[in-house]
């Protein structure tokens, strides 16, 4: 059995080359596909993610099973020429979260089946969140119960892994506040993890996992999710700040061969993501980030096609989207607050992109399809890219990317997983320069 490729990330800090990774939280074919573009020039894993409400043994919200999930990724990359051998499939937050209303047996019963599921369609970077209540639970549980619960999904996982020529799963374990994919409200500052709640997390779970003769699996435990200070809300984004994570950054000296996992990275500066990775943070998730660029750049084409194509559609892409999501409120109504005006500006441009929830909806997708075929002939000008896509403008005037709808959109999600891949090198440049011979 060969060795996962991220069993010794503890030890990158300690040689050339990078000392972490981002991990693409998102199911979109097109942020996929620019992940793999940005992601090939560079020798780093393509470490892809998908959560237990978006992809579940029910389809979740994205249809989607994890054998579907697959498919779909290996797809993207035979199009996209990436070779499937550098991706790593992982599952976030697996665990009962989806079930949590349901009593805690049948919630875990639930659960059991997800992790199996994830395990044998090949997903090899498990993390494993047990630390939700179920129905008559409180809301948290305490280290001792959650971890039980994730050493029970563990065995699940040994139980059912393909084996064979594929590395035997990693685990990452614990968990972060506020929510996962963003807070609702305007934040303020955030707690950062102290150092002794992270060390007991760690403790707890190595305790059960051996009782539960789990050794073997323990010592592929190789990251632990903790809170280091970054969040964003619907409004506003928490910066990270090293001087607020310096006692939690320390610890790692104490827990070899784990590094911490920064969930919520989304929208950092691409200073305060090397400073992550330099601390420890060695795996950085992002998902809203790359959707709410993607989002940007299908508005921005959406304009462009009003001023190129007036007569070429009925109704903008904007308006499609505004249709759709009214008529399904369920992935937004309860997240946005204000007045109608105010809802329906966060509905569309919100840091917490819950837009995002809607392209895969026929109509959406279908209006999509549109703008593309009504920009697809033609050259954009650059006066327009200007106007209506200006982050993409100095690219495009220096040849590096093309004047067409579909390069452009690949463009600008690429430009935010840039940001990510520098960091994982502690570089400030332009993934071109980061492969090494």
């Amino acid at each position: 059995m060969s060795l996962h490729p991220l069993s010794d990330i503890a030890r990158w800090r300690a040689r050339p080359g990078p000392s972490g990774l981002p991990s693409v939280c998102s199911a979109h074919p097109l942020v996929l596909e620019a992940a793999m573009r940005a992601t090939l020039p560079t020798d780093l894993p393509l470490l892809i993610e998908a959560t237990c409400n978006q992809v579940n043994q029910d389809g979740g919200y994205t249809g989607m099973t994890p054998a579907d999930f697959r498919a779909r990724v290996e797809d993207i990359a035979r199009v996209a020429g990436f070779p499937a051998e550098r991706i790593i499939l992982g599952g976030d937050h697996l665990g009962p979260n989806p079930w949590k209303s349901l009593p805690a047996a049948e919630a875990m019963d639930k659960a059991d089946v997800l992790v199996r599921a994830y395990a044998a369609a090949g997903f090899t970077k498990l993390h494993l969140d047990c630390s939700m209540g179920c129905a008559g639970e409180p809301v948290a549980l305490d280290n001792a119960m959650t971890a039980r619960r994730a050493a029970r999904l563990a065995a699940a996982a040994e139980e059912v892994a393909p084996g064979g020529g594929m590395a035997a799963p990693v685990y990452v374990i614990g968990t972060e506040v506020p929510i996962p994919g963003g807070a609702m409200e305007e934040l303020g500052a955030l707690e950062v993890t102290t150092a002794a709640a992270a060390t007991e997390t760690v403790s707890a779970h190595r305790k059960v996992f051996e009782e539960a003769g789990l050794d073997d699996a323990f010592t592929r435990v190789i990251g632990l999710v903790v809170q280091p200070g970054v969040e964003f809300g619907n409004h506003n984004v928490i910066d990270y700040d090293p001087a607020a994570a310096r006692e939690l950054s320390a610890v790692l000296g104490d827990l070899p061969g784990l590094v911490f996992e920064a969930h919520s990275t989304d929208y950092q500066t691409r200073e305060n993501l090397a400073a992550l990775v330099s601390d420890g943070f060695a795996i950085l998730k992002v998902g809203p980030g790359l959707t709410f660029a993607l989002r940007e750049a299908l508005y921005g084409l959406d304009s462009i096609a009003t001023e190129l194509v007036p007569e070429g559609r009925d109704r903008t892409l904007r308006q499609v989207m505004e249709t759709v999501m009214l008529a399904d409120p369920s992935h937004w109504g309860k997240y946005y607050e204000g007045d109608a005006e105010a809802r329906r500006r966060l509905r569309h441009f919100s840091y917490s992109d819950r837009i995002r929830y809607y392209w895969p909806n026929a109509e959406a997708e279908a209006a999509v399809a549109r703008l593309f075929d009504l920009l697809e002939d033609r050259g954009i000008p650059e006066p327009l890219i200007g106007q209506y896509l200006g982050r993409l403008f100095p690219a495009v005037r220096s040849g590096e990317v093309l004047c067409h709808a579909r390069p452009l959109v690949l463009a600008s999600i690429e430009s935010v997983m840039q940001g990510y891949i520098a960091a994982s090198f502690g570089l400030h440049r332009e993934t071109g320069s980061l492969r090494r011979g």
